[in-house]
């Protein structure tokens, strides 16, 4: 938010500098992070006359000004063309300075000075100014020099009129304070933490209200949609659309916006004054001469003021007018954000209906950051705006209009309202304003908070708090003003928060403790980073994109995440279902930077997940997730080293070792997963590589590898039992078979030790046969289609004694014929 200072002035008087009062600013949360003087590079500028115009003699694209410029007369040569004699203009004597504008226009901090020039056989004394040779070109009406008002006084230095001189604070403000977000909020602000200074009278408290009958036909104003508060609608006749006064269109540009016409300018200017957006209609422009405040419908589309169309869901609000021919009211204007491109002001506009309503802040935060468009209205509806300033709004700006234009504008305003929300009282105990403050004096605290307009309504004691407990009603204003803490945070802010004593803790009862969630966290990322990995810490907010990006189903959970009720942006306006989204949109910058080298990131973080599909309720999960790339660059003397699935799959086992786990790994199927490498390890999570298709969408020019691990599954550490070994030798024998390419390696394990049966004496086969250990692969010649050949060693062991050969064999074919019977061809 940038405040003019001199605009600020007209609303408080207050015994500060721009300086201090910035220092008093930032010490109490609204900080300043700039001090600007546009004009600091201005000066030798004055107001001049022009006494006379004539044609140069000899260059017929130039003219000769003879300038009356206080008690002396000077000569200039100018291109302009759009001067005439007895015009007033702006000056710049030899020796005068100007800002250094760059040839695309911007301003610089380097000095002009202007000097002598011969045109010919005639010599310019410096130059007759442009509002862009002093910074700030969309002052400028017209191409040629910056005619000023004829009662601007000769001689005058440039500084000192119209904003010129100007000094520009820019303030940042938190999300939850839209009342700073105008000259209005900032001068409540000052006078809060200034309790000498004096809020002079507002310039709308000397106009009076319009009492007449409109004399055009109008409807009513329906509200339907309980997100409008309440509307109100203003009349302009005899409207004549002209260029703002100079001080306003120079006050506007301060304040980074573009002047465009007496009528918007004052739209604008009411807006950066009082913080009330307001909206003008052009009457003969709509559809039907009534207005409804209705939610979209899903699909619906509107063509805003700046040409863009746009599609609307449900969630947006429109301001409609009554389409002839049908039910439907068609749209105007996007409640609170932008107006519609068909009901614009145009430069034959004659009669103006003004808009003036208080909207709720989440439905247009949602639609301005749904849709991208990032107007000064919705900035100040998304953060809250006073609705008991609309109708005020209204008045004001067409005074203004009347003034501007000479338009009539004494007419009743047209009203409409839903409930209104109303100021509830939060109470103040001097046990928790000491608790955070160290400081309790209740009084005091009192005059602190009458100064924002914080009122005490009631004084009472309670058995529970004790006594002195105050309770204050906050301004309408003021809707961040909710609990006992806010109440403590304005007093703290205007205290200082370095004007509380510093008291060391006391010595902690017990010794710290990491937690199982912590310290189960820190031991998986210490292996991941053994293995090669870098952390990587994404937001936890996602487009709602991202269902699509992955291609999730309707009946996958992660396919419906919760939807913030106030995203920051339409990037994220949903919580994460998976940790995935974030990672990949790390790896998918970092390719488009250029990175070619292979990518090994990790993640260790919260997912939220519905708990059906249609449930309010939801599970918050702790999850661990990876990624691996292997980059573009093919050039490397260790090709053999280059990640695969199950270079990957190796990194899996390990952070699983670290909580004593031996994990299967079974065929699985992700939505986002390579149908033939994907793999679900059961009770824990998956690991996986990208379908194809992903990775061409998302421009990967190799392979991505991820996996996700519940951190749940992982809380209890399984510990290692210790077998001794048998002191006998083992004898080995191989198996070699035919076995389908649906079957994998660990179920084809478990059926050959399932068929290692009873065996002669005491022992079993199977407390025999120690481990089986695959050692080969084969497919190709020889081999049926759908099949490949599997071999394997089986190692024999007793614990009493050595097995000879002969009882070794009879066991080991015991097994063959066992699986011969299930269906094996034994080789």
């Amino acid at each position: 938010m940038i405040v003019s200072w001199q605009l600020l002035k007209q609303f408080i008087d207050l015994p500060a500098s721009p300086e201090e009062a910035a220092v008093r600013l930032t010490m109490s949360g609204a900080e300043v992070d700039s001090i600007e003087r546009p004009g600091a590079q201005i000066s030798g500028v004055a107001v001049a006359t022009v006494l006379s115009l004539e044609r140069h003699p000899s260059k017929e694209n130039l003219f000769v000004a003879t300038l009356e410029t206080g008690g002396k007369k000077a000569v200039c040569v100018t291109a302009a063309t759009n001067l005439k004699a007895g015009d007033k203009v702006l000056y710049g004597a030899p020796g005068a300075t100007l800002p250094e504008i760059t040839p695309r226009g911007d301003v610089t901090s380097n000095k002009a000075t202007l000097g002598l020039r011969d045109f010919g056989e005639v010599r310019s004394e410096g130059m007759m100014l442009s509002a862009a040779e002093l910074g700030l070109p969309d002052v400028d009406i017209a191409e040629g020099i910056l005619v000023l008002p004829e009662d601007a006084p000769v001689g005058t230095d440039a500084l000192s009129l119209y904003g010129f001189g100007d000094v520009l604070l820019n303030v940042s403000v938190t999300p939850n304070r839209g009342d700073l977000l105008s000259i209005l909020g900032v001068a409540r602000e000052l006078k809060g933490l200034y309790p000498d200074s004096v809020l002079k009278p507002m310039p709308w408290e000397e106009k009076t209200p319009g009492t007449e009958g409109w004399p055009v036909e109008f409807g009513a104003i329906s509200l339907p949609d309980d997100g409008c508060l309440n509307y109100h609608l203003g009349l302009a006749t005899n409207v004549k659309i002209f260029p703002s006064p100079v001080e306003v269109r120079v006050a506007l540009a301060h304040l980074g916006m573009r002047p465009i016409s007496n009528v918007v300018d004052a739209t604008n200017y009411v807006m950066l004054l009082l913080g009330q957006p307001l909206h003008a209609f052009d009457l003969n422009t709509l559809p039907k001469r009534e207005i409804t405040v209705r939610s979209a419908l899903e699909g619906e589309k509107i063509v805003t003021l700046d040409g863009k169309e746009h599609v609307l869901t449900a969630k947006d609000m429109l301001i409609t007018s009554g389409k002839e021919g049908g039910p439907l009211t068609e749209p105007i204007a996007l409640a609170g954000v932008m107006g519609g491109k068909q009901t614009g002001i145009n430069d034959d506009t004659d009669v103006v209906v003004l808009e003036g309503a208080s909207f709720s802040a989440r439905r247009v935060g949602h639609t301005s950051r749904r849709l991208g468009i990032a107007s000064e209205a919705a900035f100040r509806y998304s953060r809250g705006v006073d609705p008991t300033l609309s109708a005020l709004g209204v008045d004001y700006a067409l005074s203004l209009m009347s003034e501007w234009s000479g338009a009539g504008v004494g007419y009743k305003k047209l009203s409409a309202s839903n409930a209104q929300p109303e100021p509830k009282p939060v109470i103040l105990t001097k046990k928790k304003l000491h608790t955070y403050l160290l400081w309790s004096d209740m009084e005091e605290s009192a005059k602190i908070l009458e100064g924002y307009s914080i009122r005490q309504t009631e004084n009472f004691e309670s058995e529970y708090f004790g006594k002195h407990i105050l309770a204050f009603v906050p301004p309408t204003w003021r809707p961040d003003i909710a609990i006992e803490e806010d109440l403590i945070e304005e007093i703290g802010r205007w205290r200082g928060y370095d004007a509380s004593p510093v008291h060391l803790p006391g010595v902690l009862p017990r010794r710290g403790d990491l937690g199982p969630e912590t310290s189960l966290a820190g031991t998986l990322r210490a292996r991941a980073l053994a293995r090669g990995y870098v952390e990587a810490i994404t937001y936890s907010f996602l487009p709602e994109s991202f269902v699509s990006a992955l291609h999730l189903p309707e009946s996958d959970l992660r396919a419906h995440p919760l939807f913030l009720a106030n995203p920051i942006s339409q990037d994220w306006m949903a919580m994460r279902t998976t940790l995935l989204p974030g990672l990949l949109n790390g790896l998918k910058e970092s390719v488009a930077s250029g990175w070619r080298g292979p990518v090994r990131i990790f993640e260790i973080g919260r997912v939220f997940l519905r708990s059906a599909i249609q449930s309010t309720e939801h599970r918050e999960l702790d999850v661990l997730a990876g990624l691996v790339y292997a980059g573009t660059d093919p050039r490397t003397p260790w090709p053999e080293t280059r990640d695969d699935f199950f270079s990957v799959k190796a990194d899996v086992l390990a952070l699983l070792e670290t909580r004593g786990r031996k994990a299967s790994f079974v065929k699985g199927s992700e939505p986002f997963g390579h149908a033939g490498q994907t793999a679900s390890i059961p009770g824990m999570g998956y690991l996986a590589r990208l379908s194809p298709a992903i990775e061409r969408e998302l421009d990967f020019a190799g392979p991505v590898y991820v996996f996700e691990l519940s951190l749940a599954a992982l809380e209890s550490a399984e510990k290692p039992v210790y077998t001794p070994g048998s002191p006998f030798p083992a004898s080995f024998r191989d198996i070699s078979m035919l076995v389908a390419n649906d079957k994998t390696q660990d179920e084809v394990l478990a059926e050959i030790r399932a068929s290692a049966g009873a065996g002669e004496g005491r022992k079993s086969s199977g407390e025999i046969l120690e481990s089986v250990k695959l050692f080969d692969i084969y497919s190709g010649k020889g081999i049926p289609e759908g099949y490949r050949s599997m071999a394997f060693s089986l190692c024999y062991r007793a614990f009493d004694r050595t097995l000879n050969d002969e009882e070794v064999d009879k066991i080991h074919n015991s097994v063959r014929d066992a699986l011969s019977k299930k269906g094996y061809n034994m080789r």
